[in-house]
């Protein structure tokens, strides 16, 4: 199989060639590992070198010999390191696989490596100072987006044609809009974050993955959402397969559209123009289409994200083996301050916080069907303008400017809905994302806008300088 005819499918795409017996699975990974070697040669989006030996899984499942990696943010798959983008930490073995990827073994995923992340996860710019930058393939002098931004360059690149991602504050939607895929935030609870936690930040974490089509998400979330063993809540069970969603008839649905970002950051006018197209598209194929945003206090959005930051810093001040801060970067080493200070009252007080906005998004859903916003408020972002190691930031200045590049993403973190960001924009040669996001639970709604728009604003021609899918 050739780097041209292997990069140009999808994953549904590649399971139909193994069952039918076009290709064959070994093939398929030989070819893969070619792929993942050039395209990281390129973009830098491999924490380790390719697994010498995929991660062990099904054979029968929905996704049966299609190349997969995962991010290093673990821990994530038993007997694989994993680091969280920092010096500091040597490389944690976990014991056992997380609910997530037993299922992604179940589904069939040969998983070929670990992807890049920036450390703790708490950057939307995936520049390490362990694994350095991580670059576009759409302009390798800017950025691929964070925290999963290993994940979206290899896939955008086509490496692989998935990958797996997580979502802290926008960590699955912003590299998909840097990077021109297709990201999926579920909803809170539709995804086990077990065994190990109970919510995963406070229940502002949410684990799923990047794909370069509205079909892949669909099936890929079919095949591993649902409660685990003792999970201490759930989202609603789907009414059908979500892969039947694509393609459906979605109804007359009531569309808000906004470029407004709740916390005032400026818009750039070619990313508020996307937004404001796809708005225009839904208004032609029959849809209710106002101008109208959720009233939400921005200070308790930042007060929420304040807290989830503090968890994340806490799973290190918790562990038997404390990092040498030394080789930590600057904003890390503040989370770290900032999380020993914490009292249970700040405690409660963003809890409160995280309630409020919550009662005021669900409410804005009650009237409307769909929100439509961009993803982020810039172009893609050159290597260096977040500047994490910067000594001068504290976590709050840190989580402003995040907050001045991502406005629109963090809100449903916070709230819970299911957000997608869509490559339905393209500016100065480069991707453009578009948010859409759902009433609580409503994947399905998500699902059927989605597959419109990718047929009625294609993106499956768009294809990035650095593809291997143009290599003959």
């Amino acid at each position: 199989m050739e780097l041209y005819e292997y990069a140009r499918y999808d994953a549904v795409g590649i399971a139909d060639l193994i069952r039918s017996g076009e290709v064959t699975a070994g093939e398929v990974e030989a070819t893969a590992r070619r792929a993942l070697e050039w395209a990281d040669a390129q973009v830098n989006g491999l924490a380790l070198p390719v697994f010498s030996q995929a991660l062990a899984h099904a054979e029968d499942g929905p996704f049966a010999g299609v190349p997969f990696l995962i991010k290093d943010h673990g821990p994530v798959a038993e007997g694989v390191p994993f680091t969280l983008g920092s010096r500091a930490l040597p490389g944690i073995v976990p014991g056992r696989d997380t609910e997530l990827m037993a299922r992604f073994r179940a589904a069939g995923l040969v998983t070929l490596g670990l992807t890049t992340v920036p450390e703790l996860c708490l950057s939307f710019a995936t520049e390490s100072l362990r694994y350095g930058p991580t670059r576009n393939p759409w302009d390798l002098d800017r950025g691929a987006g964070g925290s999963s931004g290993g994940a979206a360059a290899l896939v955008a690149a086509g490496a692989v044609p998935v990958a797996h991602a997580s979502d802290g504050a926008g960590s699955i939607r912003v590299p998909a809009s840097c990077c021109g895929l297709v990201g999926l935030k579920p909803s809170r609870g539709r995804i086990s974050c077990g065994p190990d936690a109970g919510e995963a930040m406070l229940g502002m974490s949410y684990e799923f993955a990047l794909t370069r089509t509205v079909r892949d998400a669909a099936h890929l979330l079919d095949a591993v959402q649902g409660p685990g063993i003792g999970d201490r809540y759930t989202a609603p069970p789907p009414r059908r397969r979500y892969a039947d969603e694509v393609g459906a008839d979605p109804g007359r649905l009531r569309v808000a559209v906004t470029t407004k970002a709740w916390s005032g950051a400026e818009v750039d006018g070619r990313v508020a123009e996307a937004a404001l197209r796809v708005g225009h598209a839904l208004e032609r194929a029959g849809h209710d289409v106002t101008e109208a945003g959720p009233a939400v206090d921005g200070e308790a959005i930042m007060r929420s994200l304040v807290a989830e930051s503090v968890a994340i810093a806490s799973t290190l001040l918790m562990a038997p083996r404390q990092p040498d801060q030394a080789r930590m970067e600057a904003v890390s080493r503040q989370a770290l301050r900032v999380a020993r200070e914490y009292t249970g009252l700040d405690l409660l007080a963003a809890l409160d916080a995280q309630n409020r906005v919550t009662r005021s998004a669900g409410a804005f859903f009650t009237e409307h069907d769909l929100l439509v916003s961009p993803t982020l408020a810039r172009l893609p972002a050159p290597h260096g303008t977040l500047r994490y190691d910067d000594p001068e930031h504290t976590l709050t200045s840190w989580l402003e400017s995040l907050d001045g590049y991502g406005p629109f993403t963090v809100l449903f973190n916070v709230t819970g809905q299911p957000a997608i960001s869509l490559p339905l924009g393209h500016a100065d040669g480069l991707p453009v994302g578009v948010q859409i996001v759902a009433p609580y639970g409503r994947e399905d709604l998500l699902f059927r806008i989605a597959a419109h728009l990718e047929q009625a604003m294609p993106w499956k021609d768009r294809t990035p300088p650095v593809f291997a899918g143009d290599r003959s």
